[in-house]
Order: structure tokens, then C-alpha cells, then sequence
């Protein structure tokens, strides 16, 4: 699933694409989805991130709202080629210039229209608020393992399965360990670990572990920095020990048992 870092690589491109763009038309090409909106000669004004959620706000109060789920992902054509209909492709909006369809092999991005304002209120989000307060607060009532707090989007907005194995591993502690057991530095070290993942993370557009691509079709290179996710086996590159791979609540979660406890 794409998470904080390529929801806000796709925002940040999508900017500098179709911000001030008027709507041309849109087109539904999967009957799961609906009908088409009727959103033709809109303006788009802004797009904004919300969690994992990319919101396109219009010029008449309304947005649409796109979740991409567990494989979508979304294409720019330019308007200098003739547009190509992806594979897997599930809508399309047509500007101008060019055209964005969503792609989307297993068919659970979602795509809502809504009012400005009225978008679903979400956790806080760590690149801007980490509030360890509230954190040793909400997991003092709760019998979760520390990764799986990092997980729940009611909790911390964004943060996905391979940023929370990542996270954890850099504040060097054991993913299994539970939550509420975590003392005022471990946290803080949680914290201090969070931000510069994330950061260079939306820097390098995100992590191809699969099959994840940006707005353009390219791979995103943070998995040129990854430390245990998908290292199975592999040396740890801060004490050498080795990567292990367990399940913790229902995902595969990567850590150095060594260093990390």
C-alpha cells in the first residue's frame, strides 16, 4: 500500500501538473466505481495530502478525494502523445494538457466527491505533530505491540508497514515489544527516528519494494536506503546481526533481534 512518503511524492508532483487546470472530462472505466461525476470546466485549486488520502480541491467548494489502497497508484500522460489507456486503468480525468488515470490491479482505491471542509478528520500527522503525551497515554489502554500502534491510522496518520519496520529499527526497538511498556525515551527515540525516514523517504518518491511508481511512471529509490524491510536473512548494517522476518498482527515485520529490544 502506498504510504505517507508516496501519497506526498504524488501531491507534490500533481502541484506542479494540474493545479489551475480545468476539468475536460472524466471518465469511469471500472462499474464498481459508479458514475461519473459531473465535474466538467472545474478548476482544480489546490491538492493537499490527508493521511494516505490525496484531496483535489475544486473551485466550486467541492474536492475529489482519492484513496489509493493496497496497488493503486496514478499516471500522467502529457497532451504532446496520444493517450494510452493503462492496463488495470479504473477512471480518468482529462485536462488540456493531458490526462491522470488511476491504476489500480485490485480494484480498492476509492474516489469520492466532497465539500471543502467536510474531508474525514484524521490522526494526527507525524510530519507535523508527534505528541508523546498523547502517545504514552493512548497506549497505556492498549494490549498492542509497539509496531502495531505505529500502524493504526486512528492513532498516527501515514505510516505504513515498511516506514514502521524502518522507524523502529533506526530507534532500536523490538517491534514486538508492547507499547504500553515503552518508556519516555524509547518514545522520544521514536520520534527523533520518525522524521528523517519519512523526510528522505518523500525525497527519493517513495519505495519500490514492488511494483509502486510515481505520478510519471518512474520507481520511487528510498529502497536504496532500507535497513531490515524485505533484508530477511541479511546482515544488519548496524551490529550485524541478522535480519529476522516475523508476523505481527497479520503483516510481515522485519527487525535485528540484536540491536534491537
Amino acid at each position: 500500500m502506498p504510504e505517507l512518503p508516496e501519497v506526498e511524492s504524488l501531491c507534490r508532483q500533481l502541484q506542479n501538473v494540474i493545479v489551475g487546470a480545468s476539468i475536460k472530462k472524466i471518465r469511469i472505466m471500472d462499474p464498481k466505481l459508479g458514475s461519473a461525476p459531473q465535474l466538467t470546466g472545474r478548476r482544480v485549486t489546490a491538492v493537499n495530502r490527508q493521511g494516505k488520502s490525496i484531496i483535489i480541491k475544486l473551485d466550486d467548494d467541492r474536492c475529489i478525494r482519492l484513496h489509493l489502497r493496497m496497488t493503486g497508484r496514478l499516471l500522467w500522460q502529457d497532451g504532446g502523445i496520444k493517450y494510452m489507456v493503462p492496463d488495470y486503468s479504473r477512471w480518468r480525468i482529462v485536462f488540456s494538457h493531458g490526462c491522470l488515470d488511476c491504476i489500480d490491479p485490485r480494484r480498492f482505491a476509492t474516489f469520492q466527491i466532497g465539500q471543502i471542509g467536510k474531508e474525514s478528520s484524521v490522526s494526527p500527522d507525524p510530519l507535523e505533530e508527534f505528541d508523546t503525551d498523547r502517545l504514552i497515554k493512548i497506549a497505556a489502554s492498549r494490549k498492542i505491540c509497539i509496531k502495531c500502534l505505529l500502524l493504526d491510522q486512528a492513532v498516527i496518520s501515514g505510516i505504513g508497514n515498511i516506514y514502521a519496520c524502518e522507524i523502529l529499527h533506526l530507534a532500536k526497538i523490538d517491534p514486538a515489544r508492547k507499547a504500553s511498556d515503552l518508556t519516555r525515551s524509547q518514545w522520544k527515540r521514536i520520534a527523533d527516528a520518525l522524521r528523517p525516514i519519512l523526510q528522505t523517504a518523500i525525497d527519493c518518491r517513495g519505495t519500490t519494494a514492488s511494483d509502486w511508481r510515481d505520478l510519471f511512471g518512474n520507481p520511487g529509490e528510498y529502497q536504496k536506503y532500507l535497513k531490515v524491510y524485505t533484508k530477511e536473512g541479511l546482515p544488519c548494517s548496524v551490529c550485524q546481526g541478522t535480519v529476522r522476518r516475523i508476523r505481527l498482527g497479520g503483516r510481515g515485520t522485519y527487525y535485528c533481534p540484536s540491536c534491537q529490544r
